[in-house]
């Protein structure tokens, strides 16, 4: 029409101003798991060949008021060659980099192994799966206590790291699918940073043997935003070099080939005991060598000292005080190996030596004095509470901050800092995650779930305000069993509460389903609940969880809630709000 032809200069003059607009800069609102926006939902079931509808999530709720105009999404500008460039794809990179080009953003992601990173390929997965192994195994050991006859059972090691390991296979597919459905460029080889002329930060790639990388081999990229998300790596301790060459990492635990007939761990921390449960309950005799008294010195000593009593109910056989191992001695005529702690104590005929002692940042080889970023003790990358460097445009998420090094944690900090730097939502203009409160589950035998601060950490913060809840007990599990009172294991439950109002400030479990419960009393405490709100909820019975809302004294707490409207006293649940 006339109209539409005489404005049509006005229009583009128009879109020009907007498209460089921070409101119209981005696209939708993702999540990490979301589908390539261009498929139908009514696709969603029978696309990608039938992989796990999890991988994908609904686009149902998507608000298009954020949505970029196709039109407008021209990518990262010229100067750049991507608006984010993520070194490393583990779940932090992962999910920074797919919420980003959620919003239209032009993102490449560089990595040199499996994706999918520590989680996935040497962390929580694999060692999930051996946990559930373990479990079995001890569930076949108490079965004659329900009338099943105990029979002989083997454990094939082989069969389970097959099927383990064809999981995880799977899942680095999966990741693979996302990022290719994502629009994602994938870049193979080894990342470091480095400055041009102007002193602008590129990024270096370089091919995945660093010894066979050269000058022409090399790539470099330029990117409005880098994130470094490069995750850690198991720490030997250092010493006598027969340490290392006799020994090997928590990581290296998943290419053992048999179950090892003797096996020392070394270390005090939630991996070392992960590591001796698993083995011990599969049939390994398993000793766990301390630095010093006890494993898990900084969780809350309700936890700490019942996991001491249970390890040595399952007959790990725990060397105290060692302040670490001297030396490892190796018998070459038949392959087994001498332990030499430094307290003198000798461990003998051992098949496998495993180091689980820490980990440390992997960061040696990204370059990052060269670009002058501060580092914390320990290596690790020093970075606010926005996930920012000390270098302009340059960020950092996950194990590689050593803040909360957990997978969910890392996944909630990639995402927020893609909200923060391309969503057009104003909800986001100062988005970033809390490292408070943050529920932590240990896939001990039995498993941890903790949250919040220790009895000691709440007394030095709040003093004499602090109250403390605690119960212990047997689990039902064990009701049938014809044994001692005494010798049943023992769920041990502990909550903190500070202030006038008794608000919850700690909570802590070790037991049956530990893990499996604490994850629903994590939201109750970031929603400030106090005990009064733990006693007005109605028990689920029978459960161990149960005994969290009816620690003693129950309902003679202060009637003081931490929610919006009060559910106390019989008070109706609030309606969403219209």
């Amino acid at each position: 029409s006339y109209y539409s032809t005489i404005v049509t200069p006005l229009n583009i003059f128009i879109l020009i101003l907007l498209s460089s607009s921070p409101f119209f800069s981005n696209a939708i609102s993702s999540d990490e798991n979301e589908i390539d926006r261009r498929i139908p939902k009514r696709q969603l079931r029978n696309h990608h060949n039938g992989l796990s509808a999890a991988a994908y999530a609904s686009i149902a709720s998507i608000d298009t008021k954020f949505i970029r105009p196709a039109f407008l999404r021209g990518g990262a500008a010229k100067q750049y060659d991507f608006d984010l460039l993520v070194i490393g794809a583990g779940s932090g990179g992962i999910a920074s980099a797919r919420r980003a080009a959620s919003y239209g953003a032009k993102v490449a992601v560089v990595e040199m192994g499996r994706l999918g990173g520590t989680c996935v390929n040497v962390g929580c997965v694999p060692k999930k799966v051996m946990f559930n192994a373990a479990t079995i195994a001890e569930m076949l050991h108490d079965m004659h206590h329900y009338g099943f006859e105990s029979g002989t059972v083997q454990f094939d090691w082989g069969y389970i790291q097959r099927s383990r390991d064809a999981y995880i296979a799977r899942l680095n597919k999966i990741h693979d699918t996302n990022l290719s459905n994502s629009g994602i460029t994938k870049l193979i080889g080894r990342a470091s940073l480095a400055k041009d002329a102007d002193g602008n930060v590129e990024v270096i790639v370089s091919p995945s043997d660093s010894d066979s990388a050269t000058n022409s081999s090399q790539q470099r990229y330029r990117a409005k935003h880098i994130l470094i998300a490069t995750g850690g790596a198991p720490t030997i301790p250092s010493g006598d070099s027969s340490i290392k060459k006799h020994s090997i990492t928590s990581d290296d635990f998943f290419e053992l080939q048999s179950l090892p007939k003797k096996v020392v761990v070394v270390g005090a921390g939630y991996i070392a005991v992960e590591l001796a449960g698993i083995l011990q309950a599969l049939g390994s005799d398993t000793s766990l060598v301390l630095r010093k008294e006890k494993a898990l010195r900084n969780f809350d000593e309700i936890l700490s000292e019942a996991l001491d009593v249970e390890m040595q109910r399952q007959g790990i056989n725990i060397f105290r005080n060692t302040m670490g191992v001297s030396r490892i001695k190796y018998n070459k005529s038949n392959g087994l190996k001498k332990i030499i702690l430094n307290n003198g104590k000798v461990i003998k005929d051992v098949d496998v030596v495993i180091m689980a002692a820490g980990r440390s940042p992997l960061v040696d080889s990204l370059g990052l004095q060269d670009v002058g970023m501060q580092q914390k003790d320990g290596g690790y990358i020093d970075v606010n509470e926005y996930s920012e460097t000390s270098v302009d445009r340059v960020y950092a998420v996950g194990d590689v901050c050593g803040n909360v090094e957990l997978t969910p944690m890392a996944i909630a900090a990639g995402r927020r800092l893609a909200d923060r730097l391309f969503s057009a939502n104003p909800d986001h203009a100062h988005a970033k995650v809390s490292y408070e409160n943050v529920p932590t589950v240990v896939f001990s035998h039995p498993p941890i779930g903790t949250i919040g601060l220790t009895e000691n950490e709440a007394i030095e913060k709040y003093g004499e305000s602090v109250k403390v809840y605690s119960s212990k007990f047997s689990n039902m599990w064990y009701g049938p069993f014809q044994i001692e009172a005494s010798e049943k294991p023992k769920t041990c439950m502990k909550l903190v509460c500070a202030g006038k109002n008794e608000q919850v400030v700690g909570l802590h479990v070790i037991g049956i389903a530990a893990d499996e419960l604490l994850q629903g009393f994590g939201v109750a405490m970031k929603m400030g609940a106090t005990k009064a709100d733990f006693d007005s909820t109605i028990a689920i019975h029978p459960t161990a969880a149960e005994e969290l809302v009816t620690l003693f004294p129950w309902g003679l707490s202060s009637q003081e809630t931490g929610a919006k409207v009060s559910p106390l006293n019989g008070n109706e649940t609030p309606e969403p709000d219209q």
